[in-house]
């Protein structure tokens, strides 16, 4: 069956679920563990288990499409520095330099063919490589080959960078995203143009990926800004090992599904049902009409807390300076929403479950999605390669 065919039937789903007024549900309720959410060892494991394992999203080829672009940013606490070489491949590297430790390049975007260390000036390619020590004369002997960058593994997959954290990790990018890499392929991000960035803070970060994951919160959270669009507590669930494809149904999908021929149905995302489209750990993408946001969750320092990092892509550059400005109002907005009425909440969840008031956070059968994906961050954590992965 084919991409759009696949859709299509996804579509024809939602409809009949609005129609009979259910939803895509589990077997039973499921409990998980307050402590989740506010034990150290516990958000320490997860640290090790999954963040510090699997591959991560680390920039948009948007953000960085031309020879000698870079990123600089910090992933998981720790400085990173992606490079496009001038081959057009992609490196990542500790942003470190290897003379004292200083950070080499400021956060931000660029285009460089080195970096100088601000620090006493050592200079490094754009692929990591030592090419210059200050003064060598007065300094001594250095072997070079030996002071390069500390290199990550990463690789160039769906219009995305991924990084692994950890030196020699397996990266085999079709293996980890299975059918979701067939998704994005389907988008052909890596010619899309990157708008902007946008920085929220929140709660631990299942808190907030637990948001990405239901409907159900529509009409009481979101009563002036997604409910008027979508029904609230109607979804349908596609998993792709840990990944997700969770479907919206707008509240005019039988109008619009019903004006196309069957055969079309998949082809009109954001006509009559939405998708966001989850990839573990902390990955959100919601491709909208006007823009498409991709939400970047950082966990940490600490178990109550997280960085989001929210990335802007559309399919074209602004046409003028009146549609750059209403690309960036609408970015504005979209922080707003996410930061004041899923933020906001989940900061007061932190606070409840801190409080000690519970033993146990209670998943309904509605909340499908978030059942499967906290089993997903269990079975990473326990470590046991035998045992069988979660089903949805």
């Amino acid at each position: 069956m084919g991409y759009h065919e696949t859709i299509g039937d996804e579509a024809a789903k939602m409809l009949a679920f609005v129609e009979s007024g259910t939803t895509d549900s589990a077997s039973a309720p499921m409990e998980v563990p307050a402590t989740a959410y506010t034990d150290t060892d516990y958000f320490e494991r997860e640290m090790e288990t999954i963040f510090l394992r699997l591959p991560l999203l680390a920039a948009l080829t948007a953000e960085m499409p031309d020879p000698g672009d870079f990123k600089a940013m910090e992933l998981m606490g720790k400085p990173v520095l992606i490079t496009r070489r001038t081959d057009g491949s992609v490196a990542a590297m500790l942003n470190v330099c290897t003379h004292r430790g200083m950070i080499l390049q400021p956060e931000g975007h660029g285009n460089k063919k080195r970096f100088s260390c601000p620090y006493h000036a050592w200079t490094f390619a754009n692929d990591g490589n030592l090419i210059g020590v200050s003064e060598p004369g007065k300094f001594g002997p250095v072997c070079k080959e030996e002071r390069n960058l500390a290199t990550l593994p990463c690789i160039e997959a769906g219009g995305v960078i991924w990084v692994s954290l950890t030196h020699g990790a397996d990266m085999d990018i079709a293996a980890h995203l299975g059918g979701m890499l067939d998704d994005l392929n389907e988008y052909d991000l890596a010619n899309w143009h990157y708008c902007g960035s946008r920085r929220i803070y929140g709660a631990n970060w299942k808190i907030a990926y637990d948001g990405y994951l239901e409907g159900y919160h529509f009409a009481a959270a979101h009563p002036e800004t997604i409910h008027p669009r979508s029904f609230s507590n109607i979804m349908h669930f596609t998993a792709f090992g840990p990944h997700m494809r969770v479907g919206y149904p707008q509240v005019t999908i039988k109008e619009k599904l019903e004006a196309q021929p069957r055969e079309r149905w998949g082809h009109i995302e954001n006509s009559g049902y939405d998708f966001v489209r989850t990839i573990f750990p902390n990955v959100s993408i919601f491709f909208a009409p006007e823009i498409t946001q991709v939400a970047q969750l950082i966990p940490g320092p600490t178990p109550d807390r997280n960085t989001t990092n929210l990335m802007f892509i559309r399919r074209t550059p602004p046409r003028d300076a009146e549609d750059a400005a209403g690309i960036e109002g609408m970015m504005d907005w979209l922080a707003d929403v996410v930061d004041r009425e899923d933020y906001g909440v989940g900061l007061k969840v932190q606070q409840g479950l801190a409080s000690g008031a519970l033993k146990s956070v209670l998943f309904g059968k509605n909340e499908r999605g978030n059942q499967y994906f906290h089993k997903y961050v269990d079975w990473f954590v326990a470590g046991d390669t035998d045992a069988e992965p979660p089903v949805l």
